[in-house]
């Protein structure tokens, strides 16, 4: 009987502790902050391109200037929405569980095996770090 080996995604639940909230703050918190650097550098630099292009071009700055804006509305959008996820992230539940992504697994196949029920549904419960629960389909 013939048997292949395949990849599956296998999805991440975390438990929610204080340490977990704790450490999802930091790490979300960290993502404002790199979005609002980006802000910033992204202004610093386009006072210097968008003086010695009004210099010799004024259209093409004048489109430089709405990109240049464009971009910085974007990483402005970004900081916002992390900051809405930090705020998010004070209201999860102690005890409940977070989606925290997925792993990638191999299964085995073999003749006769349930397509569907190999390759779905298997998910690794995570509590401070330690795998507490595997739930296989």
């Amino acid at each position: 009987m013939g048997s292949v080996t395949v990849k599956r995604s296998i999805g991440v639940q975390v438990v929610v502790t204080e340490a977990f909230r704790d450490e999802l703050k930091a790490e979300l918190q960290s993502a404002a902050d790199e979005a609002q650097r980006r802000v910033e550098q992204i202004e610093l630099q386009s006072r210097r391109v968008l003086a010695d292009l009004q210099r010799t071009d004024l259209t093409q700055a004048m489109n430089a200037r709405r990109q240049i804006e464009a971009e910085v509305r974007r990483h402005e959008a970004v900081r916002q929405d992390i900051q809405r996820q930090i705020e998010e992230t004070e209201k999860l539940e102690l005890g409940s569980e977070y989606s925290r992504g997925t792993l990638e697994g191999v299964v085995e196949l073999t003749e006769g095996d349930d397509l569907l029920k190999k390759l779905s549904g298997s998910q690794v419960v995570v509590k401070d770090g330690v795998v507490v629960e595997v739930r296989a389909a």
